[in-house]
This record gives C-alpha cells, structure tokens and sequence, in this order.
C-alpha cells in the first residue's frame, strides 16, 4: 500500500484536526441514520485516543461515531478519490455523504476506499467513521478471556484485557483525502541484494486502468543516474537495476537512493510515485544475524506508542524526541511492540539508520476456542503489515506474535501457518516468534532466529541477581544448544519509580533497575550467538488497573514523559561509551 504523497499528478488533503464526536454505547445510531448526521455532537482532536480527552471516556471500550464535513478542490474534477484511514482501533464503518463505503477490523494498520461515485467535488461533504474497541477473545489482541484460557499473570484486570498495555481506543493516525490519476500506479514493490560492490535492485510495478502499457523508473543517487523503460504484461511490470560500486545503507550510513517510477501512455506521463529507497541484505547465517554480509548485534528497546492525552495518538514531535533519546543512548534498533507503529515513525527509522523488528498485534494470543479466526485474522496483518513496510530498509524481522500462552498440541500447527505465510509474502527477511515458554516453546524449530523474554530477578527470584543472572546464562546455553540459532533477548528488565532510591539497591529503585540491566548485558555479550539484547522498555507507559501496576508500567528506563532513569545514564557508559 503506497503512502499518499502530492507530486503533479496525485494531490493530498489531511483532515486531521477536529471532528464531530458522539458515543453510542446502545449501538443505536446506525439504525438511526446517524451516518446522514446527528445533532449533540462534541469536538475531538484527531489523530488522538478517546480516553483521556474526556472524563466519561476513560475506559469507554464501546461505539462511538466521528463527524467531519470537506470540500474537495475542483481540480479533482475527473481524478479517482480515495479516503484512507491510517488507524482506527479496533474496528471501524465508514460513510461518505450517508453512503457506505466500507470497514476495517483491527487497529494499527492503514485501510483505503476509493469513493470517486460517492463525493461531490467543488461541494460539501461529510465523512462518518463508526469506531469500537470491545473486548472480544476472537478478537487479536484478545480481551474479555474465559477463565479456563486465561494466564494467571493476567486475572483481574480493568480493562479486562489479556496483554500488559492500556487498550486506548480511537483514530490514532491522519485520516487522508487523496486523488490519483485514473490510470494510476497502484503498488511498487522492491527488493535489493549485493554482490561485492554491486547494488542489485530488483523491482515489482503494480499499475490499474486500461491505460499505461509502458513507463519509465529512474534510480538517482549521488553519482548514480540510473534510467530504464518498462512495459506491463497485464498490469503487471518487473525488472532489475544495478549500481556499480552502490552505497550500503546501515545504521551507520543510512545512504537513500530516490526510485521513480512514471507511468506513460501515448499522450506522455500520465502518473507519476517516487520512493526513497536503500540498498542492503540481511540474512541469518549460522549463529549471527548478517546485515550487508557482516555480522551486527542489535541494542535497543521494546516501547510503546504512548504518552498523556493523546494515548496512542499520532505526535510527531515525540517521535523526533524518542529517536533523539534512542541515538543519545546508543541504541541503534527497536521492536513495534506489540502492534505495528505509525509510518512516519517507520520514515525516522530509515533516516536514522535504525533496525526493527516488526510485530503485528498478536499479543496474548491463546489457544482455546476460536484459535482459527485469530489465525485468519493474524494471517490478514501480515498481509497488511507487509504491504505497507516492504520497502523499509529499517525493517529487518518480521515478527508474528509476542508472548502466546502456546502450551496446547494446535499452537505448533498455528504458527507453522503463520511462518510460511510471511515468508511467502516476503522470503527477502527473518521471521521470528517472541517467546516467553524458551524451552516450552515447541514452534521455535520454524523461525529463522529465536526472540526471548525474560524477567529473572523481578517476576521470579525478585531482588536476587546473582541467581537470576545463573539461570539466564544455564537457559541461554541450553535453547541454544537445542536450536543452533542465534538468539535476541527481547525482553528484560525491572520496575523503577523515578526518583527512589536505595542503598544496596532494592526492588523498584532506580539503582535494582540499573543493576540488573547491567548484569544482564554482561550475560547477554559473554556468548558469541547472542545477536542483540532488548531492554523492556524505553519508557514508562499506560496499562490497564492491576495490583501489581501503580498506574503505568514503570520499567521504562525514561519516565512517560521522557525524563531519564539511572539505568539511562548506566545503558549510554554500555552502548555508547561514554
């Protein structure tokens, strides 16, 4: 799925800002005609999470409508119009001027509909986007579970959700307006490799209308001007290009090639999409994971799109701040956990030179009743999450679930699925399973690298590191012993309450956090198939109300609004030396 970008041919118009917003919690309003319009409406800013905007919407899980009137510019007058959503969470219908167009189960992911038939350009219009977060257990991630499915670790919980972050609820992304051409490049696809110095770019053009049976793509780069004519069987175009003597884009070089590709008929460029493009590898190759061919070791975080008031909103500006704080800290990569995150934080990413893992919302999965709709419905994300980061540099793995309670005989068969699912959508990067059974964990002999969490000296052995560190050395050595795979602890980590302290350290003190973070990256770098550690987590965040939860989570070694922990300071001597 290509980003909506403005270029002579193909404009974009963004409603974010305020809408229209009304709760429907007796699920009245469709029935009602609410979609024409409906009086008693309050404002919402938009990209932003419900609950914390009012106070009657806190743990609001249910309907709730938003309202926004445009006009189109006439100069769409004849182009195909689309509406795209970047995030609607969980499960969303859309109306244009009461006319339905379409919906979209699950949150996290982008969803389009074309409604050139259904908008009136030069006129006005209104937009009604029906938005609910009930917790289902055939939903993913799953909430409400029976209680003979549930995990212990997850009782009594409010919401009552079956995984460790607040469920927010809302349009957390832009909704967008945008015009394409009637002939139109529909999808661009590309996949890059090395041989010694030779860049090979290979490429996949997706294009729609009866138009177009040829086109242009252009490679440009500092000293590269690469320019190739290609024709479409059907509607579909491929070919290769190849730089002499390329530039690699690494963390440490994070070097873009700008790809173009037109679109051509006998009146000349009909449409026109460009993408920043870099050319890189990564594979598994014995114990190590190989990025351009040279073994790297990933150090970074687990985190969360989070932050007061605007929940799991878009903000732009905590996106610089947090990748500022990740390059002070010398992290050079980060996990979407546990959903994936917005793309202009995948955008950064690529800028930046970051690694990511990249996780659809399969958290908490278990295997009870209903266990084939959460497939299909996992299978559905991997398609989405794939369309949409294919062409990132910084996507390196593809993850397909974190933490599942994978104990019964059909998990092994579910994630078998899910692995050449992924790997049929794209066998250009690992994919990985993030763990919390290790040695329980059956299905790990399908991925091409094991992902660990591990909480040894707080949820087990609290305040004892010298026995937490023992059992993390004896069970490293064992899972790699079994599965002769390199291994990325994911997870680790312990609570801190900012400002409290103790001498010696103490559980949630900022010094026991510190502590244990070092220990176990002394751990985790004394063995040479270790291919990175991951602290949870890079700050502090929202969760649902638990005993064991003062409010946030608190392992972040930043405060929820970004202040830094001892162990930050402690985390920079260790990764960035200094």
């Amino acid at each position: 799925m290509l980003y909506p970008r403005m270029n002579e041919f193909r404009d974009v118009l963004d409603l974010s800002g305020f809408f229209g917003f009304k709760l429907d919690p007796d699920k009245i309003g469709e029935k009602e005609r609410w979609q024409e319009g409906v009086e008693g409406c309050r404002d919402i800013a938009v990209p932003a999470s419900w609950n914390e905007q009012f106070l009657d919407t806190k743990n609001y899980m249910g309907l709730a409508w938003y309202f926004k009137k445009f006009y189109l510019p006439s100069a769409w007058q004849g182009k195909l119009i689309w509406l795209r959503v970047g995030s609607a969470n969980y499960y969303a219908k859309v109306w244009v001027n009461g006319k339905f167009i379409g919906e979209h189960e699950g949150g996290h992911l982008p969803f389009q509909f074309e409604i050139t038939d259904k908008v009136i350009v030069g006129g006005e219009n209104m937009i009604a986007i029906a938005v609910e977060n009930e917790l289902s257990p055939t939903r993913v991630p799953p909430g409400n579970i029976p209680a003979e499915d549930k995990s212990s670790s997850r009782n009594q919980l409010y919401p009552n959700v079956h995984f460790d972050f607040f469920p927010y609820s809302g349009i957390h992304r832009p909704v967008y307006l945008f015009s394409t051409p009637r002939n139109y490049i529909e999808d661009i696809t590309v996949v890059t490799d090395i041989e010694n110095k030779k860049g090979i770019v290979d490429y996949k053009i997706i294009k729609q209308g009866g138009d177009g049976e040829r086109g242009y793509v252009h490679l440009v780069g500092d000293k590269v001007k690469l320019y190739k004519e290609i024709e479409f069987r059907g509607n579909l175009a491929k070919g290769r290009l190849v730089v002499e003597d390329a530039s690699f884009w690494s963390p440490e070089n994070p070097y873009f090639y700008e790809l173009t590709v037109e679109l051509c008929s006998s009146k000349g460029i009909i449409d026109r999409y460009s993408l920043s493009i870099g050319i890189r590898t990564i594979e598994v190759r014995g114990n190590k994971l190989h990025l351009n061919k040279k073994a790297i070791f990933l150090k970074g975080f687990g985190k969360h799109e989070d932050f007061p008031i605007i929940g799991r909103g878009l903000n732009h500006a905590l996106i610089i701040k947090d990748f500022s704080l990740m390059k002070w800290i010398g992290a050079n990569s980060f996990r979407t956990s546990h959903y994936p995150y917005s793309e202009e934080m995948m955008d950064i990413a690529d800028k930046e030179g970051f690694l990511i893992i990249d996780e659809i919302p399969a958290v908490g999965l278990f295997f009870g009743k209903g266990t084939e709709r959460r497939l299909t419905l996992c299978k559905q994300y991997l398609n989405e999450l794939i369309s949409r980061d294919k062409n990132h540099p910084s996507v390196i793995i593809w993850s397909v679930a974190n933490e599942p309670h994978s104990t019964k005989p059909e998990a092994k068969h579910f994630f078998k699925e899910l692995y050449q699912h992924a790997k049929n959508l794209d066998s250009s990067r690992p994919v990985t399973l993030v763990s919390m059974l290790g040695l329980k964990e059956q299905s790990l002999e399908y991925f091409d690298l094991i992902c660990l969490n591990r909480y040894y000296g707080w949820y087990s052995e609290p305040g004892q590191l010298d026995l937490a560190c023992h059992k993390l050395d004896q069970e490293l050595e064992e899972l790699h012993k079994i599965h002769r795979k390199p291994i990325i602890l994911t997870e680790f980590g312990a609570g801190a309450i900012a400002g409290l302290h103790a001498h010696p350290p103490e559980l949630f003190t900022e010094e026991y956090q510190a502590e244990l973070i070092k220990r176990y990256c002394e751990v985790v770098e004394s063995k040479p198939y270790m291919a990175g550690e991951h602290i949870w987590c890079f700050a502090d965040f929202k969760t649902a109300q638990h005993s064991r939860r003062a409010i946030l989570n608190r392992k972040g070694v930043f405060t929820r609004t970004r202040e830094p922990k001892l162990a930050a300071h402690l985390l920079k001597r260790i990764w960035a030396g200094s």
